[in-house]
């Protein structure tokens, strides 16, 4: 690989399109100061992806581009091209020649190319990874750039280190591969925050979901609900439609009669027209004289009328004047009679008023007398009460006393009663309160017994809720734990299938080729993904296999030419094919006389399995190949048979035919035949962990129904312990009172008994002082 030509257009003090042709051998560029020799390597670091402005000589990235002069005007872009001879191969692209460009605009947009095509300036620097070519590479070293590296850091020399030891891809890798494990460990923590945050709102959402799946039923049924009334409704409609149809073929029948009727009727009205205007005009004839007749008639009429509205005034003028008269005379005949009436009632009054002056007469001369003697009385009356009041005042005064007497007595008596009662009353509350206090004993006894049993039961629920818990707990792990081996296992398949997907760890033209499948029904296949092997014999097969493991399987020759057509046009590189129509075995004879030899164990072809169809290509390609399993028994073999056999070991060794061995540490990072195998073994795990999973989701449920369950059991067992503690209180509390009333009632049983003595001695003093009154 060399460098074989520059082109650069725009670049710095590069105005003209210049291109620099480099043959084998030295090529050296000399000339004066500030002629631009630099230039031409500044053109070669920034086509590779150089972004420091500074190592240009720059302040700005704009500045690379040929700013003008007095008699030229500046470009508007910047142009590099370097050309590579690739016929080693050194560079990973399946071209003879590469050429790598880079343009930039003084909009600032800026692209690079490879053999013509856009690419990123990540294609461009891995393209050059391991060569020393690059922006950072040892194979360009411009001015102060040794005594940079000596002076430099221990790490930059590394970079340099590894880019000569070809490492550099490889850790650029690495560094992207970690890069990408740790934001999907990030993915992860964030997933399982998501999964822990669902987790707590799966109670709500079950409850939700109960409720919404109630919603839907019920909207279900009033979706038929409303279509059965919609179909009523239809029904009910079709019927009236029916009977408006109905009404409307009567109605449009005597619309038709009508018509009909209109149109004879029409006929009869012209017919009537016509002799109507014959009749106007006759009759206008006949009323022009009679109008002139009229005229004189209404000038006579009018005569008349006056005359007789004349008439009629006098006359009514006569009877109102009449009935005037009439009423008067009627008012004055009522009047006259009222006066008689009057004139009569005054006599009687008049005769009455008489006799009662002269009754009144005589009783005042009765009521004289009368009075007379009254005082003639009244004199001896006082005489006598003041005899009598001084002898009641004697007997009051005795009466009163005997009077205080009986009252103290009557009341001392019923004092004595009411404390007898009282008396009676204490002693019947007493032993009520006794009765009481013996129940509320008996019920503070059964309050406490329940409470023992509470308790106990209260601890027995405790201890299967803790246990329940800690099985909830160790479910909940070895869910995280399938959990967290099956998001490993998923990753790791989707991983191995977008590999497979995309052939990784193939060829680009196997790549390119497969790529064409899903159009080309010819393609069948890469031959690692039309066998399958077991694990143990995986090294042997691959190893004996070697490069045929990327050959293409097709259905025939023609579908093969098509292939290598479409590689060549496209210059996407070559691949082999493998046409079943042409493909034929050719075994060995020696390989089934060895079958028996120790260590053998079989012949490779035997040793795959595959579709009936394929047996011939994999006859083709392991047929003469026998696997040993170690390189001891596989060299005894090869000089028992004169080193005339392909043979390989387990660990990989291969023996060919005329002596020669390979072998070493096997080292395969792309484990084509394996990949198959561990796709399909990691489908049949992420099945068994998924089952896992919804086993321990199942369980999961049901510890936390048994929770919940205890959970409920030990709320109502709380509830009645309550209860019970409430009712325990509320019976201390009337124990507590009925004890207090009880002593109460003791003690008020001692002062209704002195009451009651000191009542009998107040009777004996009253009885002694009544009788000293009497």
């Amino acid at each position: 690989m060399y460098l074989k030509s520059i082109e650069v257009q725009g670049f710095k003090s590069f105005a003209n399109k210049i291109v620099f042709e480099f043959h084998q051998g030295i090529t050296g560029i000399v000339g004066p100061n500030g002629s631009g020799k630099s230039n031409v390597a500044d053109a070669v670091r920034w086509v590779l992806g150089e972004q420091s402005v500074k190592q240009l000589r720059g302040s700005s990235m704009q500045d690379v581009i040929f700013a003008g002069t007095e008699n030229r005007k500046p470009l508007s872009y910047a142009y590099v091209a370097i050309t590579l001879d690739n016929s080693d191969h050194q560079l990973a692209i399946d071209f003879e020649e590469v050429t790598v460009a880079r343009r930039l605009y003084r909009s600032g947009e800026s692209e690079y190319l490879i053999n013509g095509n856009l690419c990123r300036l990540k294609q461009v620097s891995e393209l050059f990874y391991d060569t020393g070519i690059g922006k950072e590479g040892y194979s360009i070293i411009g001015q102060g750039q040794i005594d940079r590296i000596l002076s430099g850091k221990p790490e930059e020399r590394r970079e340099l280190f590894d880019e000569a030891a070809g490492i550099v891809k490889f850790k650029k890798r690495k560094a992207t591969a970690q890069k990408k494990l740790e934001n999907e460990r990030e993915n992860l923590v964030r997933v399982n925050d998501i999964l822990s945050e669902l987790e707590r709102q799966v109670g709500p959402l079950e409850r939700q979901s109960e409720k919404a799946k109630i919603y839907l039923k019920k909207k279900n049924e009033l979706r038929d609900y409303d279509i059965n009334m919609f179909l009523l409704e239809s029904s009910r409609i079709a019927e009236q439609s029916k009977e408006v149809e109905e009404k409307f073929r009567i109605a449009d029948a005597q619309l038709t009669e009508s018509n009909a009727d209109h149109e004879k009727i029409k006929e009869e009205y012209e017919k009537l027209g016509n002799d109507m205007a014959e009749l106007d005009e006759r009759i206008n004839v006949l009323r022009e004289t009679i109008n002139n007749s009229s005229m004189t008639k209404s000038k006579l009429e009018s005569q008349i009328q006056i005359l007789t509205e004349q008439i009629h005034a006098a006359e009514m003028t006569d009877e109102h004047l009449q009935g005037r008269l009439d009423a008067i005379e009627k008012d004055k005949q009522e009047r006259l009679e009222a006066n008689k009436q009057y004139y009569s009632e005054k006599e009687k009054l008049d005769a009455q008023l008489v006799e009662l002056q002269e009754c009144q007469t005589v009783k005042q001369q009765e009521q004289e007398t009368i009075q007379r003697e009254i005082l003639q009385c009244n004199e001896t009356i006082e005489r006598g009460q003041k005899e009598l009041y001084q002898l009641l005042n004697n007997k009051g005064t005795i009466a009163s006393k005997q009077q205080r007497f009986d009252t103290m007595i009557e009341q001392i008596n019923i004092r004595k009663a009411e404390l007898g009662q009282r008396l009676l009353s204490r002693k019947t509350q007493e032993e009520d309160l006794n009765s009481v206090l013996a129940t509320y004993e008996q019920e503070f006894d059964a309050v406490n017994q329940e409470i023992i049993a509470l308790k106990a039961q209260e601890e027995e629920l405790t201890a299967k809720e803790n246990e329940w818990r800690q099985k909830s707990k160790e479910n909940a792990r070895k869910f995280e734990e399938k959990q967290t081996a099956f998001h490993k296992n998923q990753s790791r398949l989707d991983s191995l299938r977008n590999i497979a997907e995309r052939y990784d760890g193939y060829g680009n033209s196997i790549r390119r080729v497969m790529e064409q499948k899903s159009s080309h029904k010819g393609i069948l296949g890469v031959v690692s993904d039309l066998i399958q092997v077991e694990k143990k014999y995986e090294t042997a097969i691959e190893t004996a296999l070697g490069g045929s493991i990327q050959n293409i399987v097709t259905e025939d020759e023609a579908t093969a030419k098509e292939m290598i057509a479409y590689l060549k046009q496209n210059r996407y590189g070559r691949a082999t094919f493998l046409p079943l129509t042409s493909v034929k075995a050719k075994g060995n004879p020696k390989n089934e006389n060895a079958i028996g030899e120790p260590g053998v164990i079989g012949i490779a072809n035997e040793l795959v399995q595959c579709d009936a169809k394929y047996k011939e290509v994999a006859a083709y390609l392991l047929g003469r190949v026998l696997v040993v399993d170690t390189i001891d028994h596989a060299i005894a073999l090869a000089k028992k048979n004169h080193y005339s056999l392909h043979i390989v070991t387990l660990e990989g060794e291969y023996l060919s035919p005329g002596g020669s061995m390979t072998g070493g540490a096997f080292k395969n990072a792309s484990n084509l035949l394996g990949r198959r195998r561990e796709i399909e073994e990691l489908k049949k795990n992420v099945a068994d962990v998924s089952k896992s999973l919804n086993e321990h989701k199942s369980l999961t449920s049901e510890l936390r129904k048994s929770v919940a369950s205890l959970r409920e059991q030990n709320d109502s067992l709380n509830k009645a312990m309550r209860e019970a503690q409430v009712e325990k209180n509320t019976i201390v509390m009337n124990l507590n009172s009925a004890t207090n009333r009880r002593d109460e009632i003791i003690s008020s049983l001692a002062d209704i008994n002195s009451q009651i003595a000191d009542v009998e001695r107040e009777i004996t003093e009253i009885s002694g002082n009544l009788s000293n009154a009497s």
